[in-house]
């Protein structure tokens, strides 16, 4: 299942206690300002969470899929993701146990409870 803006909304307005149209507009002006500063050009860091930043790629060669001939990719901005150190530290402890000696994971286990340093640090307010 994926996370989507419903569910979000959904949650805050159950946790909050605040009314769904309050939610909904919440919800939509932090996205509006994640979206204005990154078109500015601006980095996004969320402590306990991690970084948007912005990152240039060139003009390079590569293959169209459909026919395997090559084509050019024009240089384009991109959004990049980099998660803290506490949440990649959170998922590892939650989900290891579920892999495999492969790296296959069995989603028939049910990920393990326990403390979620990121989203503490994240309401606390704390930098990693």
């Amino acid at each position: 299942m994926s996370l989507i803006k419903a569910h979000i909304i959904e949650r805050i307005y159950k946790e909050a206690g605040i009314s769904r149209v309050k939610a909904t507009d919440l919800v939509d002006l932090v996205f509006k300002l994640l979206k204005d500063t990154l078109s500015q050009g601006e980095k996004i860091k969320i402590s306990g969470f991690g970084r948007f930043s912005l990152l240039n790629k060139g003009q390079r060669l590569g293959r169209d899929p459909q026919t395997g001939m090559p084509m050019e990719i024009s240089a384009r901005r991109v959004v990049t993701f980099r998660p803290s150190e506490m949440l990649k530290e959170d998922i590892a402890c939650r989900f290891a146990h579920r892999l495999d000696q492969h790296g296959k994971e069995n989603t028939q286990i049910p990920p393990k409870d326990g403390p979620t340093n990121a989203l503490r640090s994240f309401m606390l307010n704390t930098e990693e």
